[in-house]
């Protein structure tokens, strides 16, 4: 099938014109009208049919698409529905070529050859995935290949020439150029540049055609990027155009929309369809080089914990995050950075204090408990471990700008503060339910000179964030540095956050020893969200198998509901926000909605360390529900003086239950991640429903 692609694009050149590319989103506005849209794409002079596929979370898009897929998942759009639409189009005389386009944790959760299978026996000829790079789509195209479905290859205005060269060796009908950085959506101009990037590309794909895409909507467009490129994408303007429509008439909007665009080009006659040989199929596999060896560099981290880790992210931020690469390794193996940035010790409040905690302990009745206090950190967490660092290496690296996503706000406040000690403007997106339970730390974030972009899309919590920050990203490359505050994200960011916050269990070493005659821990217990604490701890232990690490992740209302964030305890692998760890997901591979008391740990996924960790047995894992949590919350408070954030309440609950099994002659370690003070008012409001489930009968009213 790949052969009608070809086809397409053959006889588009001997008209003289370009290849007309649409796209539309599979069930938007209603599962019933989308083929009747396709319908109108055809009959409106399409060539070929993008057909999307519905994803929770679509980084690399904008407004307009978003909605699309919103709308599309809520009509109950699955990959089955998507194929069944498919092959109501073909049955409906659609004969132009269909690609299915979309992310790729739908396609990894439906299982990559019973998709590439499924879609061909549907009628669709290739897909293009948006966040699947060549260095994590091996075997992905070797199905591809054995089935007869072409994988379309995307590349960027920041795509390097080393990346063209390789780009073009695995494109086995057109390649995707998307003509500017950022996200997608009509902007009513074209880029400036447009035809030196063309001719920079054309230098090394040769007489590979070219779709482009990217803010095309007009008539003028069209000829401008047709005189040029082999193929015009529009897609946000087609999906205006249906929103705009009645309903009934949408199909017939798109046609008249396409009709006007196109010159009122009469529709394109079907192609014969051929399926290539076995043998011409091995022969295009080794023509096009199914290598897995991408990478222009080798780097000295690797992406990899065991099978989880990666770069799943769009192809604009490919050479991104290259340069971070680069920039983490030149920095971590110089002596002065390392000096430089331990110069702050005394700035951050490092090192952190360490203490027995006797009346926890005796509350706990069984081991010694001993407290890690990041609490007592420069602006009340650990977070300010990771921001100093990053913000110091975003300088050597030349950054005006630093962006960051934050749910608790700890992050948030702990960035701006780095942003404000050294001169750089600061950004931080934030869940608007968030910013609501938060409103303290985003107040001090606003005092330090940080601009605060509410989120409103989601649960409009931590993981929207995360969309948010990366869309924002996407679009400002070049001057811009995001300051992932978690273990998660591509790689490097899970190894960057992890070395400048390993400084906590190399600490805990230290401290426990010095105290306890150079033993170790029989225990160390940290919260779990993205895991940023937890890595932390555990990392500098991950060798001693003496010494158990145990995390407490959020269980809400309990892992039997479906309001929780326990993602290594209840979660199942796949990808998201460009890796490859545990996440949480439904049958169909749309992530699922998140619920947590503590806002830090209110994220549907986990960093690919403790991912790892996890699936080795390496570490243990346990969730802690919401009240379970208070519970903690409350006995450190009442037993210790010291209130801890509603994230580190979690590891004091599971910390104190571990300890009630071992004998006095043990000894746990808890990290104390944060401070709470941010979460008075958020504790205040679920003692009425909570509190009566452990006994603790406290109004905010009667003080």
């Amino acid at each position: 099938m790949t052969s009608l692609l070809n086809a397409t694009f053959a006889r588009c050149k001997e008209e003289g014109r370009a290849a007309l590319v649409t796209f539309t989103t599979a069930g938007y506005p209603t599962i019933e009208e989308t083929v009747d849209i396709m319908k109108g794409m055809q009959e409106g002079g399409s060539d070929v049919i993008e057909l999307g596929l519905p994803f929770t979370d679509p980084i690399a898009d904008g407004p307009t698409i978003q909605k699309a897929n919103i709308v599309a998942l809520n009509n109950g759009v699955t990959t089955t529905i998507v194929f069944d639409i498919v092959k109501q189009a073909r049955a409906s005389g659609i004969h132009v070529p269909i690609l299915l386009m979309g992310y790729y944790n739908p396609i990894y959760k439906y299982g990559e050859q019973k998709m590439i299978k499924d879609a061909r026996d549907a009628g669709a000829n290739g897909f293009i995935v948006v966040d699947l790079p060549p260095e994590e789509s091996v075997k992905f195209r070797g199905f591809c290949v054995n089935f007869g479905l072409s994988l379309i290859p995307l590349v960027a205005p920041s795509t390097t020439d080393a990346r063209l060269k390789q780009l073009t060796s695995i494109a086995d009908s057109f390649i995707y150029v998307v003509s500017r950085m950022g996200t997608t959506g009509a902007t009513g101009a074209l880029e400036t540049n447009l035809n030196d990037l063309i001719t920079r590309i054309r230098t090394f794909t040769g007489e590979t055609p070219l779709a482009v895409g990217f803010g095309i909507s007009t008539r003028e467009h069209v000829i401008e990027v047709g005189s040029l490129a082999n193929g015009v994408v529009i897609g946000s303007k087609v999906l205006t155009t249906i929103e705009e429509a009645e309903s009934g008439q949408r199909g017939a909007a798109v046609k008249a929309y396409l009709q006007e665009v196109s010159g009122a080009r009469s529709p394109s006659v079907a192609l014969p369809t051929q399926v290539d040989s076995a043998e011409a199929i091995e022969e295009a596999a080794l023509k096009r080089g199914l290598a897995s060896d991408f990478k222009e560099t080798v780097c000295q981290f690797s992406d990899r914990f065991g099978d989880f880790g990666g770069q799943y992210v769009p192809e604009a931020m490919q050479n991104c995050l290259r340069e971070l690469e680069r920039g983490f390794e030149d920095a971590v193996n110089d002596e002065e950075f390392w000096k430089e940035y331990k110069s702050y010790y005394p700035y951050m409040s490092r090192p952190s204090s360490f203490h027995h905690a006797p009346r926890l302990t005796e509350f706990a009745g069984g081991a010694q408990i001993w407290l890690k206090r990041e609490d007592l950190n420069h602006t009340g967490s650990h977070k300010i471990n990771n921001a100093v660092g990053q913000v110091l290496i975003a300088k050597r690296m030349g950054k005006t700008e630093i962006i960051a996503e934050t749910g608790a706000g700890q992050h948030g406040v702990a960035t701006a503060t780095a942003c404000a000690k050294f001169g750089l403007k600061c950004t931080v997106f934030m869940g608007a339910e968030d910013v609501r339970r938060q409103a303290l730390n985003v107040f001090r974030m606003k005092l330090l000179g940080a601009s605060v972009v509410p989120v409103e899309s989601g649960t409009k919590t931590l993981r929207d964030a995360v969309n948010e920050a990366f869309r924002f990203w996407i679009t400002n490359l070049d001057s811009t540095h995001y300051v992932i505050g978690s273990a998660i994200g591509p790689h490097p960011y899970p190894t960057i956050v992890r070395t400048f916050q390993s400084v906590i269990g190399n600490e805990i070493k230290e401290q426990f020893a010095a105290l306890n005659d150079g033993a170790l821990p029989n225990a160390v217990v940290a919260c779990v969200g993205g895991g940023s604490n937890c890595v932390g701890t555990f990392h500098p232990f991950q060798d001693d198998t003496s010494v158990r690490l145990l995390g407490v992740e959020a269980g809400g209302d309990g892992v039997d509901t479906a309001r929780h964030s326990a993602t290594l305890v209840a979660g199942q692998v796949g990808v998201l926000h460009g890796v490859k760890t545990y996440i949480l997901q439904n049958a169909d591979g749309q992530i699922q909605d998140t619920h947590s008391v503590s806002a830090g740990l209110d994220y549907p996924g986990v960093g690919p360390e403790l991912a790892n960790w996890c699936f080795t047995k390496r570490a243990d894992f346990i969730a802690c529900t919401d009240a379970q949590a208070l519970h903690g919350f409350r006995t450190l408070t009442q037993t210790e003086g010291i209130i801890p954030a509603l994230e580190s309440s979690h590891a004091v609950w599971g910390a104190v239950e571990l300890a009630k099994t071992l004998p006095a002659d043990k000894h746990i370690v808890i990290t104390i991640s944060g401070r709470g003070d941010k979460d008075v008012q958020s504790v205040a409001e679920v003692l009425p429903e909570l509190g009566p489930q452990i006994g603790w009968d406290l109004r905010f009213g009667d003080i």
